[in-house]
């Protein structure tokens, strides 16, 4: 006999079993102490910038309103199934409604533990701009929480249309109306604005309820997000050890062939093919590469804070070369690369190779902001001070690393 309950305990052990399992090694890292230390050189830099602001000009509303609809807006349901599920809990879906429910309300208070850190982060910000008042913080907290349950529920209804327009539609929608709802809120509008926005959400919710009143669930999209998000944080913990679940994903690149075609056809640079091609189409390499950059530059470009701009550069060329030291690991599980021809020293150096050109690229890309801004004597030390760090992490910091992952 099916038993809900059971199977809530059962996958919520089993679940949180694993995640802790690989937590202990990613807090174990020594990274975590490097990442606590820049973090609070950022944030001592950053309470100085806010400083600086004028309050009469600076638009600390909109900003705030505009990147915190992103954590509202985002909004994944843990659901927690398996790929056998399709097969043998489809029949019993009628009757998995606590369930799914449970999994919703586990995944609101996951989500609100991220909405305290970016209230707490951007709270300097409101302060600075009324009077340095701290006070509305846990009404801000309260009410932005009441609106990430609206777009959970949301989201969880979109979860049944399949076509992936619907997808992209409601996401910009409702971010557009977070956004328009957190600027009331935070520009002290006052009632009469704050609460049409707000019933929009739940004349949104209600819409979408409606629509998808006689609809299944969609179990492979379901269970594909599920997938994806366990693959995601499995390449994080990848980082510090080794996680045999770890599943590859290729994606076709064709705008970028022309790194592959550029490169000479011999034997002593088959290995550097392998990396290169691994670095653009497999996992996300090339993505973490992008996301990190392109954060990087908006940052340096819009906050200004003198020299401490050198150390946000590091930190970033830091952070990406510590997380691309798992491509060296990518193709350990498969035969056929260990019958290259290659010695050993070979393949490393080809390695570092690719290692030291991203870091490179994105060390110049990181000084363009510094340059862009009029800072020539802070941009051409952060230059500096960018390829210091990659001879260093490259020559030094990745060759310790790499010993224990032959």
């Amino acid at each position: 006999m099916f038993e809900e309950n059971k199977l809530w305990r059962e996958r919520l052990g089993k679940t949180s079993k694993e995640l802790g399992k690989y937590f202990r090694y990613i807090f174990n890292g020594h990274v975590v102490i490097v990442l606590v230390f820049l973090i609070g050189t950022a944030a001592y830099y950053y309470q100085e910038w806010v400083k600086t602001l004028s309050p009469d000009f600076f638009p600390a509303s909109l900003i705030m309103a505009a990147l915190l609809a992103v954590l509202l807006t985002y909004s994944p349901i843990f659901t927690m199934l398996m790929e056998a599920d399709r097969i043998f809990l489809l029949p019993l879906e009628s009757r998995l409604e606590k369930y799914f429910n449970r999994t919703m309300v586990l995944s609101f208070f996951v989500q609100v533990y991220l909405l305290i850190i970016g209230l707490g982060v951007f709270m300097p910000l409101y302060a600075r701009v009324n009077g340095g008042d701290f006070k509305p913080f846990f009404m801000f907290l309260i009410i932005m929480c009441v609106v990430k349950l609206l777009n959970i529920l949301i989201r969880w209804r979109i979860q049944y249309f399949v076509e992936t327009r619907v997808h992209m539609v409601d996401s910009i929608v409702r971010y557009c109306v977070n956004a328009v709802f957190l600027y009331f809120l935070f520009s002290n509008g006052g009632i009469l604005f704050v609460l049409p926005v707000f019933f929009l959400l739940i004349g949104l919710f209600l819409f979408y309820q409606a629509q998808t009143k006689h609809k299944g669930l969609k179990w492979e999209f379901l269970i594909d997000q599920e997938e994806r998000r366990m693959m995601s944080f499995y390449r994080l913990a990848n980082m510090f050890t080794d996680v045999p679940k770890l599943k590859d994903r290729v994606k076709r690149r064709r705008w970028l062939d022309w790194i592959a075609r550029s490169l000479p056809y011999r034997q002593d640079v088959a290995y550097f093919h392998l990396m290169v091609n691994t670095f653009v189409r497999g996992g996300d390499y090339l993505g973490l590469v992008i996301r990190l950059t392109v954060i990087g530059i908006a940052g340096l470009y819009l906050i200004t804070f003198g020299y401490g701009q050198i150390l946000f550069v590091v930190l970033f060329l830091f952070l990406t070369g510590f997380q691309l030291l798992p491509l060296w690991n990518h193709h350990q599980n498969k035969i056929w690369v260990h019958l290259y021809p290659i010695k050993d020293e070979q393949k490393k150096s080809s390695f570092q190779r690719l290692l030291n050109r991203v870091l490179a690229i994105q060390g110049i890309f990181l000084s363009i902001p510094l340059f862009a801004k009029g800072e020539w004597v802070t941009g051409a030390i952060a230059l500096i001070a960018a390829f210091a760090f990659n001879y260093f992490f490259v020559n030094v910091y990745s060759k310790k690393k790499l010993e224990p992952l032959k």
